[in-house]
């Protein structure tokens, strides 16, 4: 008698072919009330799209196969070319056509940051590599727009639906992508170190000399860089073909051989004599590109909420079809306990990450522009803090079929940290705050005037705010405690949105759990009284099957 020795039982399906839109009830409301209910149509159409099983083979394949070098050719001339995976083109494809590296600017209107927040968050479930272009050209496009010639000459190309992967002159391009370059060896984020010079010309362009540490997603059209010109630390916009038609002297070294983000290529560059255009004034180059990290540091928050919600969707739909000890993992109280968590964690990211959207459509609205300086990093060091925490609570779930590559949750897993380095680690975001709360005493309160509307519906809350507004009126104990004071201010910012906005039950799930002196400090460790039921109801990613 023969007996099988590979019958497959006990593993849960693949999670695909499903609406990561329609799914997700805390996003769908959030859109609402930032007013972007106009964009409900295409939301759909694109959570259809990217919850298919073809969609999420290509965010595999796009990191299986990542980008490969060619610095030279056959004869040994520069190429300076960066060779992807087709699935790395389509998924580019997709983001241009849905707009998210401009739509924006591109179709100005209320609710367009929203909306395109939103269709960030479903788009870096799938795939989070090809997110880095997208940011950085969505951040560049305020700085070019101020500049006459690139206004001119280059915007109505980048701000088409197109995405164009041929390296040529920008003007035989059908759509274009923008990139920057600011970090060197020696200096990190202190960029004041910086050592690459810029000496004029003299035809109006700039001859750039040094090297980048950091250069990313060196296929792109053009970066933003920082050199040291006469006047001080500059700005400059960078093409790959310089104004003659010639290749411009942007020696490609290496790729780096990442942690994550593997679909993505970050680079070692040199420059030798490199055109550039000085972009904005000699010496105000930081306030310059800082522009531009400010919509990349929202794109932070949001990729890293977009991660944290499939990291949720899979460990879920995995505990609903894993059997253990006699029960499907979904209904064993413990793992109930720590999925619902997880949920509540995920909602509150989503609420704090679309509320920092809103602000961005509020351009010319001062509390609004100092909540979103406020908030920008604060949200970025949270968030992206807990992230990393939630994608390893989440790939427990899964034990270890989670930790091999050849599920989902690895990759979100070996994502996280980016997000919290890229654009300024930790520290540097909680310093950023007290210089936003120092600035002007405006700044605090726009804080506590969006933290108002929700006092007297929780007493942890209420107690809560108390003890932040006392901390901020201690500045000589700030810069030490400046990480306490950003997680603090973060939560009552989380538990002030769901108060407003959230069934009660999850406000109340959060505030007693994050703000009452309850919490183990670990996810799964929500009160006994807590509705459970409610808080997966609402993340469950396939409405129950």
């Amino acid at each position: 008698m023969s007996w099988p020795t590979h019958t497959v039982t006990n593993q849960a399906p693949p999670l695909q072919d499903y609406n990561l839109y329609t799914a997700d009830a805390a996003l769908q409301e959030a859109v609402v009330r930032g007013g972007a209910a106009w964009a409900h149509a295409a939301l759909v159409e694109h959570g259809a799209e990217l919850g298919t099983a073809a969609s999420y083979a290509r965010g595999r394949l796009a990191n299986v196969c990542p980008p490969t070098l060619q610095a030279f050719d056959a004869r040994g001339f520069r190429r300076d070319q960066i060779e992807f995976h087709p699935a790395w083109h389509e998924l580019m494809a997709g983001i241009a056509r849905r707009g998210l590296h401009t739509g924006p600017w591109a179709q100005p209107r209320p609710g367009a940051h929203v909306a395109r927040a939103a269709g960030f968050i479903l788009q870096t479930q799938i795939e989070a590599g090809s997110m880095c272009p997208t940011t950085m050209t969505y951040g560049a496009i305020p700085a070019l727009s101020r500049d006459a010639m690139l206004a001119r000459d280059w915007l109505p190309t980048l701000l088409r639906p197109e995405y164009d992967p041929r390296d040529l002159p920008f003007p035989e391009k059908q759509g274009g992508l923008i990139g920057m370059g600011m970090t060197e060896k020696q200096g990190g984020s202190d960029l004041r170190s910086n050592t690459t010079r810029a000496e004029a010309d003299g035809a109006g362009g700039y001859r750039l000399t040094g090297h980048k540490w950091f250069f990313s997603a060196p296929q792109c059209d053009a970066h933003l860089v920082l050199a040291q010109a006469p006047g001080g630390l500059s700005c400059f916009f960078v093409p790959r073909w310089a104004p003659d038609g010639s290749k411009n002297p942007v020696l490609i070294q290496r790729l780096k051989d990442k942690l994550g983000n593997r679909s993505n290529a970050s680079s070692e560059v040199e420059f030798d004599a490199a055109w550039g255009h000085l972009l904005g004034e000699e010496g105000r180059g930081i306030p310059t590109i800082l522009e531009m990290g400010t919509y990349t540091r929202l794109d932070c928050v949001l990729g890293t909420t977009g991660l944290m919600r499939q990291a949720l969707s899979q460990a879920m739909h995995y505990a609903r079809h894993r059997l253990a000890f006699g029960a499907a993992l979904a209904d064993q109280p413990l793992m109930r306990n720590v999925l619902a968590d997880m949920a509540l964690e995920v909602e509150a990211a989503i609420a704090l990450a679309m509320r920092l959207a809103q602000a961005f459509d509020a351009q010319h609205d001062e509390a609004q522009s100092l909540l979103r300086r406020l908030l920008t990093p604060a949200a970025k060091f949270r968030i992206c803090k807990r992230g990393a925490e939630l994608a390893a609570e989440a790939m427990e779930v899964l034990g270890g079929n989670g930790y091999v590559e050849d599920d989902v949750q690895a990759r979100i897993y070996r994502e996280m940290p980016v997000n919290s380095i890229w654009e300024g680690s930790g520290n540097v975001m909680c310093l950023d705050v007290l210089r936003a709360l120092g600035k002007t005493p405006r700044t605090a309160d726009a804080l506590f005037a969006e933290l108002a509307p929700a006092q007297g519906k929780n007493a942890h809350f209420d107690a809560h705010v108390q003890r932040l507004a006392a901390a901020l009126r201690d500045p000589d104990a700030l810069q030490a405690r400046a990480r306490t004071l950003t997680h603090d201010l973060v939560l009552a910012v989380q538990a002030a949105l769901l108060l407003r906005h959230a069934p009660e039950p999850v406000a109340q799930a959060f505030c007693t759990s994050r703000l009452g002196g309850q919490w183990g400090g670990g996810l799964g460790t929500l009160a006994p009284s807590t509705d459970v039921d409610i808080l997966l109801r609402r993340a469950q990613p396939l409405n129950g099957r």
